[in-house]
């Protein structure tokens, strides 16, 4: 006689385990059990448990006798005859459950020791006790299924190792990583620092078009998606900066958003597609306004995560004392080059022939930047002097400043909604705020005289009629509202995701966002 085919999986691509617990589903719902009801009224989490009765006795938990009903996913069994010990996990913390055949009845144990599978989401209801190894625990009383398993867990929930796996089923990370959690309950309190820092200060969180009809704001290519009932192609935003300057020129003149930006652009370990900013304005400051508030805002937030201990990120503490270092983009440059041993005097930055022939001399040759990409002569050639010069300081010097420093004086060509020094015209009044050689802060005084800003505006649709794909387009409604008189104007961005990956110790800017985008799984 052949044996039986085994059941198939409920689903196509589920592995042969779970044909097994749906069959464990079906038998629950056969002794009328639910294995999906729709509440659970528990009494504790495992947190408020260990924090009020973690110090005491066996004795005196056998005295107080505290009634609990708790819920939480198995993640271990150990059945011993007519005792088994089970550790749940409600996604912060771990409590071990005491189910005993005389204590459950002989169909409630058999149920838990036949039908509950790891990865299984139980309701027990018990008492707060200690095993006489000393381990505080819950003895169960009653037993409710409140969600049945159809995959099995990570193997033997010793975390989730595979970097691809973690990024794209969170939840299975989470739920084997505890750590992972941690980091995501940081960037939470992190992110409400900011905004407490910004509400006391009288700031109004406000939100601005996700879709717009210019992708304004930044340097940077868009998504475009097209509007049928219009019949116009919009753009998801690559920075809230035009719409939130147009709220102070109406008089809202302290505003801040927290939100979504989209740039389609590569990944990489310091950029996703899909990505969190705070941008903040302030009519009548300037950039040293600015500088001061972001100063102290970074501050507070590094304060708030890291509860007085030192931050410390890829193995090295990065020190959020004030007041963080200014330095010129020009100067940062210079020292950069001294120390890699190269011959670039500070002079020869300021002079566009001299600093175009020292890229053509072949200084640079065999040298790679941080990232890896080969400095030739090639990537300066064909560069105006300002945007040579932010090569130049991408090149060699921005992964360098470890502690939080400010780098001012940005090129004009780079920066084409700052407004110019007055003694200096070819650079402007912005400042990047880098820390562990990330840039997570950009801010200036604003430009505010409509017909320079629309002059600007043209110098950069030259710039993308030569190739240049992420130069500014024309936004001939924003001239229109400068037209109408914006107050002098200091704003500020800041990258809530790197400031999350220095505060978190995490290395990707994907370990801070829960849902990274990724490709295809079997795609190119």
């Amino acid at each position: 006689m052949s044996e039986p085919e085994p059941p198939a999986p409920p689903v196509e691509g589920w592995p042969e385990e779970s044909a097994t617990r749906l069959a464990k589903a079906k038998a629950l719902r056969e002794r009328g059990v639910n294995p999906y009801p729709n509440r659970y009224q528990r009494t504790h989490s495992f947190g408020q448990i260990i924090g009020a009765y973690g110090e005491k006795t066996l004795d005196e938990l056998e005295s107080l006798s505290v009634p609990v009903k708790v819920a939480g996913r198995v993640v271990l069994k150990r059945p011993q005859g007519k005792v088994t010990f089970a550790t749940l996990s409600d996604g912060e913390n771990r409590l071990q459950v005491y189910l005993r055949k005389d204590d459950l009845g002989e169909e409630a144990y058999s149920m838990f020791e036949d039908l509950v599978d790891l990865g299984d989401y139980v309701g027990v209801a018990g008492r707060v006790m200690r095993t006489r190894k000393g381990e505080l625990s819950v003895q169960a009383r009653e037993l409710t299924f409140l969600s049945k398993a159809l995959l099995p867990p990570p193997e033997k929930w010793h975390g989730l190792a595979d970097v691809e796996a973690r990024y794209r089923q969170r939840y299975l990370d989470l739920m084997a990583n505890p750590e992972v959690r941690r980091t995501f309950v940081s960037r939470s309190a992190m992110i409400a620092e900011i905004r407490r820092f910004l509400d006391a200060r009288g700031y109004v969180e406000v939100e601005t078009p996700m879709m717009q009809p210019v992708a304004g704001g930044a340097m940077a290519r868009p998504f475009t998606t097209h509007h049928n009932a219009l019949g116009i192609d919009l753009y998801l935003r690559i920075a809230p900066e035009l719409y939130l300057k147009r709220l102070v020129v109406g008089g809202m003149e302290k505003v801040y958003e927290i939100n979504r930006n989209f740039r389609n652009e590569g990944i990489s370990a310091m950029h996703n597609p899909e990505f969190t900013m705070l941008e903040f304005y302030t009519a009548c400051f300037d950039v040293g306004d600015v500088m001061a508030v972001t100063e102290e805002l970074v501050a507070a937030a590094a304060e708030r995560v890291s509860e007085g201990r030192p931050v410390v990120y890829k193995g090295r503490e990065v020190a959020f004392a004030r007041p963080f270092p200014r330095v010129t983009m020009k100067d940062a440059i210079a020292a950069a080059a001294r120390e890699a041993g190269l011959e670039l005097p500070r002079a020869v930055l300021d002079e566009a022939g001299p600093l175009e022939e020292w890229t053509r001399s072949g200084a640079l040759r065999g040298r790679r930047n941080a990232k890896g990409v080969e400095l030739s002569a090639e990537r300066y050639a064909e560069l105006s002097h300002g945007k040579r010069v932010a090569q130049l300081f991408e090149d060699l010097a921005e992964a360098g400043f470890w502690d939080p420093t400010f780098i001012v004086d940005y090129p004009v060509e780079v920066s084409p909604l700052s407004k110019a020094r007055p003694d200096d015209p070819s650079v402007t009044e912005r400042f990047e705020l880098y820390a562990a050689g990330m840039e997570i802060a950009n801010g200036f005084s604003e430009l505010n005289d409509p017909l320079e800003q629309r002059q600007r505006f043209l110098d950069q649709l030259r710039e993308r009629e030569r190739g240049d794909l992420e130069a500014h387009r024309m936004d001939d409604d924003y001239v229109r509202a400068l037209g109408h008189g914006l107050p002098p104007t200091g704003g500020c961005g800041v990258g809530i995701d790197r400031l999350a990956m220095i505060l978190t110790d995490s290395p990707s800017i994907r370990d801070v966002i829960l849902f990274p985008h990724m490709r295809p799984e079997g795609g190119r």
